[in-house]
């Protein structure tokens, strides 16, 4: 197996959803190749610990999403998908910022300031590196 998941209880987040992230991060950095064969669920549940029922959701979801497909008998590969990164990383984006628009909204933050601050932070990290 290419990587050594990290999966954490104290993380608060299901197993089968940090499983999915990590999939998810491994495909968009390019280190999963679309059309390649992943782990099966019995060899992933091996090396993260985590039961065979964990893992089959957890890949479920990923097929659900169109990250994977399933080929019974064959096995899980990552889809063939010309904008499969882009919509994994327009997905886990829009999943933080809608996490954003609950939590300003819980504070009494307009659409209007939060995107004021997001352009400040966007200031002040380009001034960071600079």
């Amino acid at each position: 197996m290419k990587k050594i998941f990290a999966l954490s209880q104290k993380d608060g987040r299901p197993m089968y959803l940090q499983i999915m992230e990590q999939i998810k991060q491994l495909v968009a950095q390019g280190d999963w190749a679309q059309g390649e064969k992943v782990p099966s669920i019995r060899e992933l549940a091996v090396a993260t610990s985590v039961s065979v029922i964990t893992v089959k959701r957890a890949y479920q979801e990923l097929e659900r999403e169109g990250v994977l497909v399933t080929q019974q008998g064959i096995g899980s590969f990552v889809a063939n998908n010309e904008n499969l990164n882009d919509l994994i990383i327009h997905n886990e984006i829009d999943k933080h910022l809608k996490q954003a628009l609950s939590h300003a909204g819980n504070y009494g933050i307009s659409v209007t300031d939060l995107k004021k601050r997001l352009q400040q932070l966007s200031e002040q990290k380009e001034s960071d590196n600079e």
